[in-house]
């Protein structure tokens, strides 16, 4: 994606994540999921 202001060129690019980088952000995934799940069976009392 490259965006023009002017006389600036500012070009973002996605960076690729790691094996430990994608295993960690399933992880988090999983553990947000679980206390999301706990929290709304709290609530629900």
């Amino acid at each position: 994606m490259t965006l023009n202001f002017l006389f600036f060129t500012i070009t973002l690019k996605r960076r690729e994540a790691t094996l430990e980088q994608e295993l960690h952000n399933g992880e988090v995934a999983k553990r947000y999921e679980e206390t999301s799940r706990k929290v709304n069976s709290y609530l629900h009392y």
